[in-house]
């Protein structure tokens, strides 16, 4: 399955000052099958070590973390040679082992050009309780569900994503292509991008089997929460997790304590929501006070929204029926839009941006996403439909005379005054685009 993530890949891996790379991302985005397939096309050979599968492999960083001894009993262990440059070692579920991540210091010192990749499914979480984590001697990069367009390539519509990478002005499409565009987007909505179920649907094109496979890694995620956390802890963040529909249903989708449980302090909850966002099931969006940079110095700690990592699961939890897919385009403004913000929130953190922020001038106006951008500021306000009502884009105009103003909606590219329109399928172009 074809993953952007692999141009990144390559690019590390043909850097001189390359240092080991972790790879972070939710349990199931295939950061396992990513890796290995560039081990396969890029290197002469692999080693493979899981930390979580294999427990003896702990042994080999209990008593001594000198890198040459480690490579020559995990050589022998694994009877395959590790050459210099020409092997890719591969640490999985490495958060299990915190002696190995702990190691990837020594690794990145070593006279000799080794290459190593960690990955884990909470790494987010682990590294914030490892006190000789090897800080300033590794690279990070992270690997989401597969976006609007990884998952066209996955389905075998290439020549649909292709045309979204091409298209380099709002110059609206051929109308049939946008049309067909907006119903594989449908399509994205229920099935979402967690790689096994995309690879059911292209199977089977049986969405019950789809449907129980997502049902699948939800209780994948609500076992994680109770083997890695006390069962108090687990209970509160079983809270959260199961509100954030409800949360996304209301018209402001702002997250607030008491419509999870009466009488829910922020005191009691705050952690275990950056529990969830530290093991990349959720994306938190800030709300600023004032559109400048850095926008991360003008965040309301208290106010905020919630997204799901992947729009599919969050189908799933709610149960919504496949047929709705056939309701001409009742599914983008379903829940208030809860989807459509959630899907573009998603897409915004696979196109590389760190953090989501969002905006409102007291109850007068509300736009959904704030994007820094080329050392400038960027607002996109979403809708569910082909509604042209920009009350709140206007009102940011008018408060921000410098500001390109833009929308994400189902309408095709277009200059609307002085509003550039996104179709919802390409929001990942935003904010290139003029």
């Amino acid at each position: 399955m074809k993953r952007n993530i692999y141009k990144e890949l390559i690019k590390w891996k043909n850097d001189i000052d390359r240092k080991p790379l972790i790879m972070q991302g939710a349990r199931q985005v295939g950061k396992t099958y990513i890796i290995k397939e560039f081990a396969k096309n890029e290197y002469q050979n692999f080693v493979y070590f899981n930390f979580e599968e294999d427990k003896n492999l702990s042994e080999f960083f209990k008593t001594n973390l000198n890198y040459k001894k480690i490579l020559d009993n995990l050589a022998i262990y694994s009877d395959i040679k590790i050459y210099e440059q020409k092997t890719l070692i591969i640490f999985d579920e490495i958060q299990e082992c915190p002696n190995a991540l702990t190691s990837l210091k020594y690794f990145n010192e070593a006279e000799e050009d080794f290459h190593i990749i960690a990955a884990g499914s909470l790494l987010g979480i682990q590294l914030n309780t490892i006190n000789s984590f090897p800080v300033g001697q590794v690279e990070f990069i992270d690997l989401y569900p597969l976006s609007f367009n990884e998952f066209l390539n996955g389905i075998s519509k290439e020549k649909f994503a292709e045309l979204i990478q091409s298209v380099i002005k709002l110059d609206p499409i051929n109308e049939v292509l946008h049309n067909e565009l907006i119903e594989l987007l449908k399509l994205y909505f229920f099935i979402g991008g967690m790689p096994n179920v995309i690879n059911k649907y292209k199977s089977t094109n049986d969405f019950k089997k789809v449907r129980k496979i997502q049902q699948d890694l939800l209780i994948g995620y609500k076992k994680d929460f109770s083997k890695h956390t006390s069962k108090t802890e687990s209970m509160k963040i079983m809270d959260i997790w199961h509100s954030i529909p409800n949360q996304l249903a209301k018209e402001n989708k702002k997250f607030q304590y008491s419509d999870m449980k009466k009488n829910a302090k922020a005191r009691e909850y705050s952690e275990y929501i950056n529990w969830l966002s530290n093991a990349g099931i959720i994306y938190k969006s800030y709300n600023i006070k004032t559109p400048n940079l850095p926008l991360s110095g003008y965040i309301r700690d208290n106010i905020f929204k919630l997204f799901l990592m992947d729009i599919g699961l969050l189908g799933a939890m709610i149960d919504i029926p496949p047929r709705i897919m056939i309701s001409g385009n009742k599914l983008f403004s379903e829940y208030n839009g809860a989807f459509t913000e959630n899907y573009v929130a998603q897409e915004l953190m696979a196109s590389g941006y760190k953090k989501l922020y969002y905006w409102t001038s007291n109850v007068k106006a509300e736009v959904d996403f704030i994007i820094p951008f080329n050392n400038n500021i960027y607002p996109l306000e979403v809708k569910s439909g082909i509604c042209s009502k920009k009350k709140s884009l206007k009102i940011f105009g008018e408060k921000y005379k410098k500001s390109i103003l833009s929308r994400a909606t189902l309408m095709n590219f277009k200059h609307d005054g002085k509003i550039n329109n996104y179709p919802l399928y390409a929001v990942s172009k935003f904010p290139n685009l003029s």
